[in-house]
């Protein structure tokens, strides 16, 4: 038994349309109320899924072992920078130009280290994705040599004695 779908909502004619389709796949050895099944599963796998829920399950698994300062920066700096932009995209659809592009928005504001800092970050997020089944790549590692590199800055040394509080 398969439901096509009430009355007033489903015609006549697209009731005949779906029971074809649904003879169709029954002929090719494919049962429709198992792909029917499989669909709503994918689609309530997907938002389980999403970028945001993996980077959230990941902070709180570890969030233990980080001091609770470096912890609340993490997630501020993902519902900031990356959530808004790939928060909601599947995990495993995700592609090194779609995350290139976040990480462009935040060097954009000249903050280089913070974009590599980011793109590790979403790097583990993407690791903890696969280590548990629900990625098959990392695509931050595709983006080896797409950022400029970080410039140090001169750290002047204090070479007078006085200055440096000994006598």
């Amino acid at each position: 038994m398969l439901s096509l779908g009430t009355y007033p909502e489903v015609s006549l004619r697209e009731a005949r349309d779906k029971r074809d389709e649904a003879r169709k796949q029954i002929t090719s050895g494919v049962d429709p109320s198992e792909v029917r099944k499989l669909q709503k599963a994918a689609g309530t796998s997907q938002s389980e899924n999403s970028f945001e829920e993996i980077a959230r399950e990941f902070h709180t698994k570890f969030a233990s072992k980080w001091v609770e300062t470096h912890a609340k920066t993490l997630i501020k700096r993902l519902e900031k920078d990356v959530f808004p932009w790939i928060g909601n995209r599947p995990i495993n659809e995700i592609e090194a130009p779609e995350l290139l592009a976040v990480l462009r928005r935040i060097e954009s504001r000249g903050a280089i280290d913070l974009t590599h800092r980011m793109k590790f970050l979403c790097g583990q997020v993407f690791s903890y994705a696969i280590a548990t089944g629900r990625a098959k790549r990392n695509p931050a590692q595709d983006l080896k040599g797409a950022l400029p590199p970080v410039v140090g800055g001169h750290h002047a040394a204090i070479i007078e004695p006085q200055a440096l509080g000994c006598r």
